[in-house]
């Protein structure tokens, strides 16, 4: 057991409830914020999540729970973050107690729209919280398969080794692996650029394409993911490691992909808008792909796969003509 470190959860969403479910798995005791009294009050009676992944059960006496950022904040020595990122910027304007002597973990995937920062880089810049104090968990590991205890794996990436060391072993269990990693910006840059690809392979499966695209697709993908990142942050890194390609991979085919399903619609003929409001859900890549776009203009990276989502996106482009044309530019 780690009862020595308080860790605490900020978020209600799906993968904040399987990252609590690892966590009790070798802790005491786990604290965990949502902002909803209701969602409290009834994993308190009746042990699961009414909202997201209600197969997963806890021990509400090991749960620390709050409705108060503040509160989780000087409860918890390490804090995982596991909201969407569009909601980043709206939960630390809550915050009104320094966060510079806290472990901030980002289990989030994409871009805080209000900076145009990854989510590491905006604690660092906006909270002012020490880069060796921030690290990004990532997968491939989607949270539908930790609540069925399937064989999952998680990468965790700090600038700081022994802090990575000590999450990724209060992480580990019977049905999670663990590594570590020092490159947390280009995982952190990964994990937010798969989802714009599942995008694309969302939308190539809703015009009909077959799986012998999609493995050309996927396999550009991967080359264009390390053209962006080696841009952005240029160290030696294997862009075939599970952080990276497994990530991708997983996010680009699964099941339980929210970005391949609202890509999907797209290639149906969905608007953004009522696909958004059908899933009911945040697919974290609509946003990405706006700020992956505006980061790449800086940088020139060769992005194809990005363009095309984002004239689609934002744009309003026919997704099957800009297919058409990325039929020709992919290979």
């Amino acid at each position: 057991m780690h009862s020595k470190i308080k860790v605490a959860v900020i978020g209600g969403g799906s993968w904040a409830t399987a990252i609590v479910k690892m966590l009790c798995e070798n802790m005491d005791e786990v604290g965990w914020y949502m902002r909803s009294q209701y969602i409290i009050e009834h994993i308190k009676q009746n042990k699961h999540n009414p909202n997201y992944l209600s197969s997963a059960y806890f021990d509400p006496n090991m749960l620390i729970f709050s409705e108060d950022i503040n509160e989780i904040i000087n409860y918890a020595d390490y804090l995982i973050f596991a909201v969407p990122s569009a909601f980043v910027q709206s939960e630390l304007e809550k915050v009104n107690v320094s966060l510079k002597d806290k472990v901030i973990f980002s289990a989030i995937k994409g871009i805080v729209p209000e900076s145009g920062l990854i989510v590491g880089e905006h604690f660092h810049e906006k909270m002012k919280v020490p880069f060796e104090n921030i690290g990004v968990i990532t997968g491939p590991c989607h949270a539908e398969e930790v609540a069925m205890e399937r064989l999952s794996y998680l990468t965790i990436a700090c600038q700081d080794q022994s802090k990575a060391e000590t999450l990724a072993n209060m992480l580990a269990g019977r049905y999670i692996k663990t590594k570590i990693s020092d490159d947390i910006i280009g995982t952190e840059y990964a994990a937010m650029l798969k989802n714009i690809f599942a995008i694309a392979a969302g939308i190539a499966h809703g015009l009909g394409y077959g799986d012998n695209f999609q493995a050309v697709l996927m396999s550009n993908s991967i080359r264009e993911m390390k053209r962006f990142i080696k841009k952005v942050h240029k160290m030696k890194r294997n862009i075939n490691n599970s952080a990276y390609l497994g990530d991708l991979l997983v996010t680009g085919y699964s099941v339980f992909s929210r970005n391949r399903m609202f890509g999907n619609m797209i290639g149906k003929g969905y608007t953004v808008k009522s696909a958004m409001f059908e899933m009911s859900m945040v697919a974290e890549g609509y946003y990405a792909t706006k700020s992956a776009y505006l980061i790449n203009q800086n940088n020139e990276a060769e992005t194809p796969i990005i363009d095309a989502i984002y004239r689609i996106l934002y744009e309003n482009k026919d997704p099957k003509i800009e297919f058409n044309k990325l039929t020709d530019i992919i290979n």
